[in-house]
C-alpha cells in the first residue's frame, strides 16, 4: 500500500513517540529509585511500542541522531532531517516539563537534589570522565544507528521484526552503559529533563547533544560504505547538500509503505497535501513520415493508426497472396497420348487426293 501520510501526521508522530519514550523511560528511572533493569527494560520497550505504533506514519525516529543518521546515509532529505528534530525536541520537553509536574506530587520532592532522570557525568554524575563518556556515547549512538540502518534495509527479510531489534538494541545499550552516564544516546531525551533539572544538568548537555549527533552521522556514513544501498539515496540527502532535486525525480518528503524501506522516499501527492498534474504522455516519435508504436513495437504511416496499419498490410498480403501465379511443379502434369505400335498407323488424307 502506497504512503498516505501527510507533513502533519509524520511530525505530530514525532512529538507523541518521543514524548512517550522520554516519559516512560526516565518516569521509571524515577519510580524505581533508579533501578537499572527496570528503566533499560522501559526504555526499550516503550520505543519497540511506538515503533510498532507509529513508524508507519513518520519512520519512528524519535531520536535526533537517528534522523542525522537516515539522512547521512541518504534516506531522508534533510529538509525533513530539521522537521523531525524540531518535533522531536517539542515531545522530548512536554515530557520533561509533565515528569516534573508529576513529581511534585510526592511530599518533599525537590527537582535540585533527587534529579528528573537527566544524563550526568564527572561530579555531578557517576565520577566518569567527560572524555569517556564522550566516547561511550558516541560509540553506543553508532551501534544503534547501525543496527536501525541494517534491519530497516530494503534487503533485510524481516521487516515485521525490525521494532523488536531496535527496541532491544536501546535495551541492551542502557544495560551497558547506564552507570556511567545513565545513558543518552538520544539528545531529545536528554534535553527533555536537562531543561529542568538545574544549571548544571544544562551546562552538561552539550556533551549529550554532540556526541550522539556525531556517533549517528559516523553511522549513517559508515553503513552504505560498508554494506552498499538498498536504493538510490534520497535527493537532498547524504553528503551533497546543495545539489537541487531533478525535475520529475522522487518528493524528499515521501516515503514508501514497508518499515524496512521507510526512509527510502518516492513521490505522494498526499503527503504534501497539493494535488499533483499527471504527467504528461511522452513525445511521439517520429522519422521520415513514419511513427513509433510503443505498445507494438514496431512503425507505422503518420496519419494512421496502428491498427489501421496492420489491417492495410494484412489486406495488402492477402491481395498479393491471391495475386501470385501457381507454380510450374504444382500443376499436375498432363497425361502424354501412347505412341502407335506399328501397323496401327493411320493417315488422313486431305480432301480431293
Amino acid at each position: 500500500m502506497a504512503d498516505v501520510s501527510t507533513t502533519q501526521q509524520k511530525l505530530s508522530a514525532e512529538v507523541l513517540g518521543t514524548f512517550v519514550l522520554v516519559f516512560f523511560g526516565c518516569g521509571t528511572a524515577l519510580m524505581s529509585g533508579g533501578d537499572y533493569v527496570a528503566t533499560a527494560l522501559a526504555f526499550g520497550l516503550t520505543m519497540l511500542v511506538m515503533v510498532y505504533a507509529v513508524g508507519r506514519v513518520s519512520g519512528g525516529h524519535f531520536n535526533p541522531a537517528v534522523s542525522v543518521g537516515a539522512g547521512m546515509s541518504g534516506r531522508l532529505a534533510w529538509p525533513q532531517v530539521g522537521a523531525y528534530i524540531l518535533a522531536q525536541l517539542v515531545g522530548g520537553i512536554l515530557a520533561g516539563a509533565v515528569l516534573l509536574a508529576l513529581m511534585h506530587g510526592f511530599e518533599g520532592y525537590d527537582v535540585a537534589n533527587d534529579g528528573l532522570g537527566q544524563n550526568a557525568f564527572g561530579d555531578q554524575g557517576s565520577g566518569f570522565a567527560w572524555w569517556a563518556a564522550f566516547i561511550l556515547e558516541l560509540l553506543m549512538t553508532a551501534v544503534f544507528l547501525m543496527v536501525i540502518l541494517a534491519v530497516t534495509d530494503g534487503r533485510n527479510e524481516h521487516p515485521a521484526l525490525a521494532p523488536l531489534a531496535i527496541g532491544l538494541s536501546l535495551t541492551m545499550i542502557h544495560l551497558a552503559s547506564i552507570g556511567a552516564t545513565g545513558t543518552s544516546v538520544n539528545p531529545a531525551r536528554s534535553i527533555g529533563v536537562g531543561l529542568f533539572a538545574g544549571s548544571d544538568a544544562i551546562v552538561q548537555l552539550w556533551l549529550f547533544i554532540l556526541a550522539p549527533l556525531l556517533g549517528g552521522a559516523i553511522a549513517g556514513l559508515a553503513y552504505p560504505l560498508l554494506f552498499g544501498r538498498d536504493t538510490d539515496p534520497v535527493p537532498g540527502s547524504g553528503l551533497k547538500l546543495s545539489r537541487p532535486a531533478p525535475v520529475g525525480a522522487a518528493n524528499p518528503w515521501g516515503t514508501p509503505d514497508q518499515y524496512q524501506q521507510q526512509w527510502n522516499q518516492d513521490p505522494n501527492p498526499a503527503y504534501t497535501g497539493v494535488a499533483q498534474a499527471e504527467p504528461a504522455a511522452p513525445a511521439p516519435i517520429v522519422q521520415d513520415g513514419w511513427q513509433w508504436d510503443p505498445v507494438g513495437q514496431q512503425w507505422h504511416p503518420v496519419g494512421q493508426t496502428p491498427e489501421q496499419w496492420r489491417a492495410q498490410q494484412a489486406a495488402e498480403q492477402e491481395a498479393a497472396a491471391a495475386a501470385q501465379p501457381v507454380p510450374a511443379e504444382s500443376v499436375p502434369e498432363q497425361q502424354a497420348w501412347p505412341e502407335p505400335e506399328p501397323g496401327d498407323q493411320t493417315q488422313i488424307r486431305p480432301p480431293g487426293q
